[in-house]
């Protein structure tokens, strides 16, 4: 996902665009990484001194329900990044360090069945630290 793409997302969704937002889609673009909502609030507080933590939950959630950022949850937080550009079903491994990611192409729900269950989706991730921060 590129900034340009996910500004396109939220017109064609009917949301403004602001500088604001803007400047939040250029802060998931140039980390490529899991990010935090603390980790956005130390970005944008100086540029922004009255952003609060409200207004980039909100951003947050519908740029997470548009489809533009990912979600996933370490350590009880919620961290986000732009929805992966690697095409087809895949998963993730996440550096606990730094909050890089690589795309792994194995699934483990292909030796998962279930009589008794109707699996509707899931979620696989792996956890470790990548080459830089080991």
């Amino acid at each position: 996902m590129e900034v340009r793409e996910a500004l396109d997302i939220l017109k064609d969704n009917g949301y403004k665009f602001t500088r604001k937002r803007e400047m939040f889609l250029q802060l998931f673009a140039r980390e490529r990484r899991y990010l935090t909502a603390r980790d956005v609030l130390e970005h944008l507080k100086p540029t922004f001194s009255g952003l609060s933590f409200d207004t980039i939950y909100r951003n947050l959630a519908v740029f997470t329900d548009l489809g533009i950022l990912e979600e996933t949850e370490l350590d009880g937080e919620k961290r986000f990044r732009f929805s992966c550009a690697t095409s087809g079903h895949h998963h993730h491994m996440i550096c606990l360090e730094c909050g890089k990611t690589s795309a792994i192409q194995a699934c483990p729900m292909n030796e998962i069945q279930s009589d008794d269950f109707f699996i509707t989706d899931h979620k696989f991730e792996i956890y470790g630290y990548c080459q830089e921060c080991h």
